[in-house]
C-alpha cells in the first residue's frame, strides 16, 4: 500500500497544510508512522514517512565524502524537518520550505498534495499544473511505451 491520489488544498495563515486522511491512514498502516519528514525537492516539498527517512539517512551516511554527498546534504538533508500532525491532520511547513517552493507567497496559498509511492509531494497549484503539462507532453512523445504497458 502506497500513497496515491491528487488532492487540492490550501495552506492556512499559520503555514499549515492538511494532509489527506487517506494518506494519514497509509502512513500509519503501511509504515507504522504518525509523523512525516519534509524537505525540498525540485521546486516542491516532499514528505517521507519518518521510518523511510531514517532508512535514507542510514544509506546517506555510507556515501563517500564527495561532491554528490555534499550537494545532497545541502539540498535535501539540511532543510529536512520532522513534522507531527495536529488534531485536524495538518502539518506545519517551515517558512524556508514555503519560500523555496513559492508557497504562501503574495497571498497565494493553493497547494496540491500528490501521492508518489512511498512519499508525498506538496506543490504550489501553478507548479503542479506546469509539471503535469510537461509530463503529459513527454508521454505523448512516447506513446509506444504507454501502449506496451496497456495504457
Amino acid at each position: 500500500m502506497n500513497f496515491q491520489g491528487v488532492y487540492y488544498n490550501s495552506i492556512d495563515a499559520k503555514g499549515r497544510a492538511s494532509i489527506p486522511a487517506r494518506f494519514r491512514e497509509v502512513l500509519k498502516e503501511a509504515f507504522g508512522d504518525d509523523a512525516l519528514v519534509v524537505t525540498q525537492d525540485r521546486s516542491g516539498i516532499v514528505a517521507y514517512p519518518a521510518s523511510g527517512w531514517q532508512k535514507f539517512l542510514e544509506k546517506f551516511a555510507q556515501l563517500p565524502n564527495d561532491q554528490f554527498r555534499e550537494d545532497l546534504h545541502l539540498t535535501t538533508v539540511t532543510p529536512a524537518t520532522h513534522c507531527t500532525f495536529d488534531k485536524q491532520g495538518r502539518i506545519q511547513l517551515p517558512q524556508s520550505l514555503r519560500e523555496y517552493c513559492q508557497l504562501d507567497t503574495d497571498g497565494v496559498r493553493d497547494v496540491v498534495v500528490v501521492g508518489g509511492d512511498g512519499k508525498i509531494h506538496i506543490w504550489s497549484k501553478a507548479k503542479y499544473l506546469e509539471t503535469q503539462a510537461e509530463a503529459e507532453k513527454r508521454l505523448a512523445e512516447n506513446r509506444q511505451k504507454r501502449f506496451e504497458l496497456g495504457l
